[in-house]
């Protein structure tokens, strides 16, 4: 898709670099300016005080809130996007405070005051999508295009030879798509009792060819505050695997995007423990229901599980709490542990304190005592990332001491998506290896 401003459509220019955020920068300071210097009555220069006052103290609730009170995911709101929501309620205190004057407005404040408050928001939020770079374009904020999962099985498939890699035993037949398919689609908690938002499965060109290959899997989750689609839109995983696809005559794993926390801020920490059962979700109810509406190649090598951030901690649990299931996993930016803010909260708040209970399951605990010679592992995180480094780190050791085979990357980028979905372009030749698709 071109993303240039030569583009005919304004959803598919870029909002993160190039003209259009910059331009967003300039109107907004603008408007800013506006709303501060323009002449007012004598009142103003009280008034003006006060809404810097009112925006400051705003801009430290919210931080406050977030970071103390609700903590809805872990390393809190980072200075700078404090900083701009601070500045978008200052716009809105500024647009306020000359709307409660002595004498009402002429016609065109009652426009330009509104407009002007407006454009200060959008160049807030737009300084805070470039310091995530979570929305490339407008288009990327929209659900993504899906079609209708393939409800057929083919009765004559390929498998990967044993020790071997399916490439060597299966090839493209003529007339193959050049792009894989996205469809959206319900993954029920069978077992589990977990409510699930519907999942995204991409599925390869070679899965529409007969006799079908038998593709591993790869399970992938977003974030928190997050989605499924999340890795569509934001992740860009269509142009990803669909690349890898087209330099592989159509072979590539076939992508599971679920559903790990309930809601957008949610955090089920990924265990069976008071607040949900969602490792049971994601070892049981997810594979069931791919065996029971897709073919697959099976067995803990043809499955893989990644994830970003909480996403990629989730990961890390469930290939050592469930590693029959998952003998390959990905974690972009992860956690040491899974927590809703502080590890006195989680325990008490997931297992009513029992420490031993969480030590069960959580993952430095369980690699000190468990070992993992057949668990393949990827931990990637951004080089300027000073949260998550330092953790991604200590548990990257703790892997190679739980014998894994785990191996350390860092890419350029934050806690953002530049870092997250460089760790899945760079690591999906890997992920295929892992998983019996190519040598």
């Amino acid at each position: 898709m071109d993303r240039s401003l030569a583009s005919w459509n304004p959803l598919d220019w870029p909002i993160t670099t190039g003209v259009v955020p910059y331009a967003l920068l300039v109107a907004g300071s603008a408007a800013l300016l506006l709303l501060v210097l323009v002449p007012a009555p004598r009142w103003w220069p009280l008034r003006l005080p006060a809404a810097v006052l009112a925006a400051a103290a705003g801009g430290v609730l919210t931080a406050l809130t977030v970071n103390s009170w609700w903590q809805p995911f872990a390393g809190g709101l980072p200075d700078e996007v404090t900083a701009w929501i601070a500045l978008a309620l200052l716009g809105l205190a500024l647009a306020v405070a000359r709307f409660v004057p002595t004498v009402p407005p002429r016609t065109a404040g009652k426009v330009l005051v509104p407009v002007a408050a407006l454009l200060v928001g959008v160049m807030a939020a737009s300084q805070v999508n470039r310091f995530y770079d979570e929305y490339g374009t407008l288009r990327a904020m929209l659900a993504p295009a899906t079609e209708a999962l393939p409800t057929g099985r083919d009765p004559h498939t390929v498998a990967a030879p044993p020790g071997g890699a399916l490439a060597q035993v299966w090839h493209p037949p003529p007339g193959l798509p050049a792009r894989g398919t996205l469809a959206r689609t319900p993954i029920p908690g069978a077992k589990s009792g977990f409510e699930a938002r519907d999942a995204y499965v991409w599925l390869p060109p070679a899965y529409r060819a007969s006799p079908r290959p038998l593709l591993p899997v790869l399970v992938l989750m977003a974030g928190q505050p997050g989605s499924p689609s999340d890795w569509v839109s934001s992740g860009q995983l269509e142009t990803t695997m669909n690349d890898f696809a087209a330099a592989h005559g159509g072979l590539a794993p076939i992508v599971l995007m679920v559903d790990q926390t309930g809601s957008t801020w949610g955090n089920s920490l990924c265990m069976d423990s008071r607040i949900a059962r969602a490792q049971t979700y994601l070892a049981e109810d997810v594979p069931d229901w791919t065996r029971r509406h897709l073919q697959t190649a099976q067995g803990r090598r043809s499955w893989a599980i990644g994830g970003l951030s909480l996403g990629g901690t989730c990961a890390l649990q469930l290939a050592v709490n469930a590693p029959r299931v998952y003998g390959t996993f990905l974690d972009i930016s992860g956690q040491r542990e899974p927590t809703l803010g502080s590890h006195q909260q989680t325990v008490q708040r997931a297992f009513g304190g029992d420490e031993a209970a969480f030590d069960a399951v959580d993952p430095l605990h369980v690699m000190a005592r468990e070992r993992f010679p057949d668990t393949a592992a990827t931990f990637v995180v951004g080089d300027e990332d000073g949260e998550y480094g330092p953790q991604q780190r200590t548990v990257h050791a703790a892997a190679v001491a739980a014998g894994m085979k785990a191996r350390s990357m860092t890419v350029p980028g934050g806690h953002d998506w530049n870092t997250f979905r460089a760790g899945l372009a760079d690591n999906v030749t890997w992920l295929a290896q892992q998983t019996g698709l190519i040598t």
